[in-house]
């Protein structure tokens, strides 16, 4: 099992907890004389449900393989090191193939504005950290927990938003979806 299905799942989340609903039901298949349970999603949206979870699992999974390389300043490779937004844009071309701006503050200018209380894994999140809105971003991750490519002598880590430090700082959050 990936470190996104269980840490997400562990982080009890709907979206990312249909992500064991088909290994659920491999395992111990209902008897045919079983009513469907009315709490699980039909086949068409438990399918969404499922696709979208793989998604997120596979973008946690693309983003948690970079942890330990170094920061540079313009890095958009994990050869010659990540800034923060070369580190979102590189995650999300090859884990979902989708194109997104090298820049924290053009980044910010896509996907769906979310308050900072209904954020999911997956999610990308903003700070403040050169005196203006949107100059940092990272990955959520669950848990209050976001991955990001800090700063020169730093390397892409895990870290708690709620350290006083990202705390104040918190910009905002957008929800890229994949089509």
């Amino acid at each position: 099992m990936s470190w996104s299905k269980l840490f997400c799942c562990g982080a009890a989340s709907l979206f990312c907890a249909a992500s064991v609903l088909p290994a659920q039901a491999e395992e111990t298949p209902p008897a045919k004389s079983e009513a469907a349970s009315p709490l699980l999603p039909t086949a068409p949206l438990e399918r969404a449900a499922v696709q979208a979870s793989n998604a997120v699992g596979h973008l946690l999974d693309g983003a948690m393989e970079l942890i330990g390389i170094r920061y540079r300043r313009g890095g958009s490779s994990p050869d010659t090191g990540f800034d923060c937004s070369g580190f979102v844009s590189h995650v999300f071309h090859e884990t979902l193939g989708l194109v997104l701006p090298h820049s924290a503050r053009e980044i910010a200018k896509s996907g769906e504005k979310i308050p900072r209380d209904d954020l999911r894994p997956g999610d990308l999140v903003f700070f403040n950290t050169m005196r203006r809105t949107f100059s940092h971003v990272g990955i959520y991750l669950g848990e209050h927990l976001f991955v990001h490519a800090p700063a020169s002598g730093g390397e892409v880590r895990v870290e708690d938003m709620r350290s006083r430090y990202w705390a104040r700082r918190f910009s905002g959050a957008r929800r890229i979806e994949s089509d």
